[in-house]
């Protein structure tokens, strides 16, 4: 879990990606990593998620590809069959989380109140996504939250974008940030990875200004 929180806290954002069709995870993956993010959290949204980890887990075996909106147990068995690193979920499903503790897969369940942080930290968990970020009172929340909680860290994704992601990466309890504007599904469809890459390239380079 350590190991893949640092690599997450290295890259300072995270594409969160939804796929459609299992063609494009190649030529996604690729965009990704020559944009300097080699990291995808793959949202278990889609029939073609699966197969997607698959296929870039086994293109780009050094790439951090991980499982996003994982619902089920049964889900987290396929994501990590096909290859994915580590799991993401949108809230704190208890049973989820055991079963990943369980099996030493890591976790990152979503939180977003006092009673979920309290579970997390009950089960030593170090690094959680906040989400929906925005929606949830952003910075601000997560200032509040780490108070009593002075042991966790936050992975903030929903609403991020490059016109706030400063405000995040300023505070010290955010590892990373996952986003999505880098890999809108428009641009996915529209088979336009060179443009992917550039806007890649563009958030590193903004990450790093803020956080070097």
């Amino acid at each position: 879990m350590k190991k893949i929180s640092e690599q997450m806290a290295e890259m300072l954002v995270v594409p969160v990606v939804v796929l459609n069709d299992a063609k494009d995870a190649e030529p996604l993956a690729d965009a990704l990593v020559k944009g300097g993010l080699p990291c995808a959290e793959v949202t278990f949204r889609t029939e073609a998620a699966e197969e997607s980890i698959r296929i870039m887990a086994d293109k780009y075996p050094d790439m951090l590809v991980g499982a996003g909106t994982v619902l089920t147990t049964e889900q987290v068995d396929r994501a990590v069959n096909a290859g994915a690193k580590f799991i993401v979920s949108p809230g704190f499903d208890e049973e989820i989380v055991d079963y990943c503790l369980e099996k030493e897969i890591p976790i990152f369940p979503g939180i977003v109140t006092p009673s979920e942080a309290a579970k997390a930290v009950k089960r030593g968990l170090k690094v959680v996504k906040f989400f929906p970020a925005e929606q949830f009172g952003g910075v601000s929340t997560i200032k509040a939250l780490s108070a009593p909680y002075t042991m966790l860290k936050f992975m903030p994704t929903g609403g991020v974008s490059t016109k706030n992601l400063k405000d995040y990466l300023d505070c010290d309890k955010i590892i990373c940030c996952g986003g999505s504007w880098m890999v809108k599904g428009d641009m996915i469809k529209a088979g336009e990875f060179d443009k992917i890459a550039e806007m890649t390239k563009e958030a590193v380079a903004l990450a790093k200004s803020i956080r070097p």
